[in-house]
Formats: structure tokens, sequence, C-alpha cells
């Protein structure tokens, strides 16, 4: 059998495609045709419409000016001088004003059906061989459930992870723990006075107005208040809280690891903030930054960072948005306050040299809400400060969700009476739809998310029509079985055979799939994938309602056989990859 495993039909054939131009333009050269000149940059596509051609290139009409020649007469030339024999091409034609388009011959797409129905993970390739990239996404603060952003995060981010993976990339999933830093004072402080209430009551110990008010510090409390009784009501206030904040913080980190596990989402490095403070990376990265001249101490102490300085060069202006939402001048930032504590910010700096200078990946990504937008240019121009390349992070920024049942919005949770929450969706809606659903568009995306449609078992719901087709052509293949149907493998097909445009279309799109994968792991969207099952499903049921397999001529068959095989194998690669179920039968 054939070894197909990295096969990328798509890329092969633009690849040919390239090296024939090459090849004849430099003939064309060698043989008077075209003056010799230096070989101008050319594009080389496949064009939406494939009417006109399977591969479209312009070396014509860019070389216009190296050659001295209208871009017919050098796409003339060079046509005349390429050698289609034993390649993938059929034939070749010029368009319009010097368009050199090439059709694919059988055998490119024999290739395609042939590695679609092999069993190598079809989809796979090695384009990110030898590159390590770090995903980093959710990084829910500890101190409360997770909310919708969370949910579109998570599924962004872990179907990010996965295209990576598929294109051949070295990846790691992270989680950034915030336990350390004011938010960790607030979560102490929050649950101290809700401890102090159970015994004193609400008024002798009001809670401040910027403490969390959620129902889960209530319970926290109470927990800890069932294990230690009254022993800390009269206790020194700093020591209750940070023994009750040593009780709950792992609970609730754990409650994260629970919740996410059950959306599927397994990380592989959980990293926690505290670790950078305790082990001095903080203080040092201060250091570097003062060591490089990005920092100065202030009057009063404090260690201030040039922040607009560096940002600049990310394409932002040098303002901010103030807390009434008009603008200012950005001003250098506080790194350290002081009193010595350093800011937030110092520990994400901190955290991103770990990731690129000490951990040594390529890339780190970061799936942020949009509300972060204002950061992405202070932290690459952080990067440039401590002498690493900014353009080394990327961060996904990702919209708002919007959720709809009866064509309305939808706030609160009737559970909670909160925002809703998670585990509220998850316990919703099924996490096939989730995943699915919040990947149907791009992270830059408002995204609406109909709840009613997300539970619906019928081809209106979009993860229910791609797995159909899956458990449709399961169906088939069973059924051919049973009639003693036999499929003699794939390397005896022939595309040859698949003359209908519903059978031609359908071949297309499966050579498409590593391609597509690849395209999403390199523009951070895995919602390409999604896009691209359905419209497979699509083509299949068309395919299947114009082209008979029992009863066809055995040749087309065999193909048609195979055309359903690969068909199966890419919506089942396809829905695995995103951690989303594939049925065999509905």
């Amino acid at each position: 059998m054939t070894d197909y495993r990295n096969y990328n039909p798509r890329k092969t054939a633009l690849d040919a495609a390239r090296d024939l131009l090459t090849k004849a333009a430099c003939a064309a050269m060698d043989a008077g045709a075209l003056p010799k000149t230096d070989l101008p940059d050319f594009i080389v596509e496949i064009p939406a419409d494939t009417k006109n051609g399977d591969v479209a290139a312009n070396l014509a009409m860019v070389g216009a000016r190296a050659f001295h020649k209208a871009p017919r007469q050098i796409a003339e030339a060079v046509v005349a001088a390429l050698d289609l024999n034993g390649s993938l091409f059929a034939r070749v034609e010029i368009a319009g004003p010097g368009f050199i388009n090439f059709f694919l011959g059988d055998g490119w797409f024999t290739s395609v059906l042939r590695a679609a129905c092999a069993g190598q993970d079809y989809g796979r390739t090695d384009a990110g061989k030898g590159k390590k990239y770090n995903v980093e996404f959710v990084s829910a603060n500890p101190t409360g459930p997770m909310h919708m952003g969370n949910a579109r995060g998570g599924a962004l981010g872990d179907c990010l992870a996965a295209c990576l993976d598929w294109a051949g990339y070295d990846v790691t999933r992270e989680f950034y723990i915030n336990d350390a830093g004011n938010q960790i004072q607030k979560f102490g402080k929050s649950l101290a006075i809700r401890y102090l209430q159970l015994y004193k009551g609400e008024e002798a110990c009001p809670l401040p107005e910027e403490c969390y008010q959620g129902a889960d510090i209530i319970e926290r409390a109470k927990e800890f208040a069932a294990v230690h009784g009254d022993s800390y009501v009269n206790a020194d206030f700093e020591e209750l809280k940070e023994a009750i904040t040593a009780d709950a913080l792992p609970k609730n980190i754990a409650g994260l690891q629970r919740d996410l596990g059950k959306y599927r989402i397994e990380y592989d490095v959980w990293f926690h903030e505290s670790t950078l403070h305790e082990s001095g990376a903080v203080n040092d990265i201060v250091q570097l930054l003062l060591d490089k001249g990005a920092c100065y101490k202030a009057e009063d102490g404090a260690i201030m960072y040039k922040s607009a300085q560096y940002s600049s060069k990310y394409g932002v202006a040098n303002k901010k948005k103030t807390d009434d939402g008009t603008e200012e001048e950005a001003k250098d930032e506080v790194l350290v306050r002081a009193n010595g504590i350093p800011t937030y910010f110092a520990a994400d700096i901190a955290y991103h040299y770990n990731k690129l200078a000490v951990r040594g990946f390529d890339k780190a990504i970061d799936v942020w809400g949009a509300d972060h937008h204002g950061h992405v240019a202070r932290m690459k121009g952080a990067m440039d400060a401590i002498g690493l390349d900014g353009d080394r992070l990327d961060v996904v920024l990702m919209q708002m969700v919007n959720l709809i049942r009866d064509g309305k919005p939808v706030r609160m949770s009737k559970r909670t009476g909160k925002a809703i929450t998670l585990t509220d969706l998850l316990d919703d809606v099924p996490i096939d739809s989730a995943r699915f659903f919040f990947n149907q568009r791009e992270s830059s995306s408002t995204l609406d998310f109909d709840l009613d449609l997300a539970v619906k078992n019928d081809s209106d719901n979009p993860v229910y029509y791609v797995q159909y087709a899956h458990a449709r052509i399961c169906s088939i293949l069973k059924k051919l079985e049973q009639e003693g149907v036999t499929f003699r493998g794939s390397d005896t097909v022939d595309a040859s055979v698949l003359t209908d445009p519903a059978e031609q279309s359908l071949l297309r799109l499966i050579a498409a799939f590593p391609a597509e994968i690849a395209a999403a792991a390199e523009k951070y969207d895995p919602a390409r994938i999604t896009r691209y099952t359905i419209d497979v499903a699509s083509a299949f049921h068309r395919f299947y309602g114009a082209c008979r397999i029992l009863g066809a001529e055995d040749a087309v068959q065999q193909a048609r056989i195979a055309l359903c095989l690969g068909v199966r194998d890419v919506l089942r690669n396809a829905l695995t990859m995103f951690k989303i179920n594939v049925p065999e039968s509905m």
C-alpha cells in the first residue's frame, strides 16, 4: 500500500505547478524565447472557480517588467517550454491577458481518493514540523465559576491546539492559574468576612462592595466553618484570611479542572502564577528591564516601565482609555509599587518570558477576551523590551457570546439568578453542540449561540447534520456488506471513472482537508474546520442522491465505495480532532 502519511493534495499540486513553471521559464530563457533575467516572484493558487483551471499562476503578468514583453507573449513562451509528461497535470491553457491555468489529471484525483480512504490519519501534515507552540487559553481566575467567555475560549483554544497538532506542530495546552496578587487578596478577604458573618451576622461584618459577592464564596466559607468551627472568629484577620484562602483556593482550582474536564479539555500544563513570585522570576524580570533601560525608579520608590516607547511598534497610538471612556496620552506604567509589591503586569511579563526564553517555545499563543485588546501591544512591546521578539507572542482576541432562546437574548441563569456559567451551559446543552457551535465563527466575530438549535436532533442543528452524514455512510457501507459487495482496497481504485459533477465536487472537497487544517493552524481559525465539515456533509448528501452504488458497474462501484470511505474518514477525523462524538448510527 502506498504511504500517504502527511499527504496534502492541494499543496502537492501547487508545488508541482510552481516547479514546472520555474523550469519552463528557465528553459524559455535558455532557448532565447525570453530574455535572461531573474525570475520574479509569482503566485500559484487554486482559484475559487475551477472551471477555467484547477491551478492558476500569474507568472506572465508579474514578469512583464522583468522580461520587457507583453504578459501574453511571456505566457506563450513559458507554456511552449512546459513538459507535462509524468506530471500531475493533464493540460495547460492560457487565459485572458496571460494567466496560465493547469488542469489536474486523473492521477492526482486517484491519489486523493486513495489517500482519503487509506486509513492513515488523512488530514495530518508536517507543515509545522520542528516548531514548538504554546497555546494558553481560559486561564480563568480561581476565585469563582467560569462564565460564557470561558466557554467560548475553551472550545476555541482547545480546537486551535488540535489544528496545530494535526498540522505537525509540537503543541502544549496551558492554563495560567492566577493564584497571586490583588484578586487573591480580595478572594481571601471576601471568604474571611463571609466566615465571620456566619457567627457574628452581616450587620456586624458587612461585606464591602469591592469584594466578591457570589454564592460560591458563602459556600466555601461554610465548608471552612464545618471543619474549623468558630476557632478563627477571634483570630487575627490576616491569619484567618490566609487559612481560609489556603482551604478554598485548591478546591476552586480542582473545580476548574473538573468542569473543563467535563468540557473535554485536558491541559498539558497548569502553571501557577505564585511560582513566579516564589522563585524570584518576577524580581529578576524587573531587574532585567532596569538593566536594559526600559524601566526607571520614580521619586516615591516605584519602578516605572516605559510602556509607550515599546508598544507603539505594534500599531497603536500612544493613548489609552480612561475609566470614563475618554482617551488620554499613555503614561509610563507602574511595574513595582512604592511599597515594593509588583503589579500584575510585572508577573505577566515574567510569565511570558518563562514561555519564550526559559521553556523555549517558538510561539506563545494567548486566547483573550476582546476587552483585553489594549493589553496586546503592551505585552508584545514588553517582549521586545526584555530582549525577545514581540512577534513571537500572538494573541487571539475573542468577541462576546450572546445566548439566544426563543429568538430572544438570555442573560440570567434560572438556577442561580446570576450570569450563566460554563456548568449551567453544559447542563442544558450537549457538549458536542457546545464545542461545535463555539467554533462556527471566527474569534473576532460576536457569536449568537442558539440554545434551542443546540439541543435539536435534526438537520437544522449543524453538528447533528455532520454527524448524520457520517452515520449514513456507515449504514450504507454496512448494507453493501450485507449484499455481498466487498471493497478490494484503496490501491485498486481509479478516480477517472468518477465523472458525475457531484462526484467531482465531493472529491475536490476531500482533497482540501489537509490544506484546510494547515490554514486553520496558520491563521488561528479552527472555525474553518466546522464550516468545512458542513460543506462536506452537504456535498455527500448531494452525491448520494445523484449516484447509486449498489448495482453500478464494478470499477465505478469500487470508486464510489472509496469515495464514501474517504468522506467517512474525513468527517471522523475532523470531529474527533475537535473531541466531538462520531456516531455510526443515528
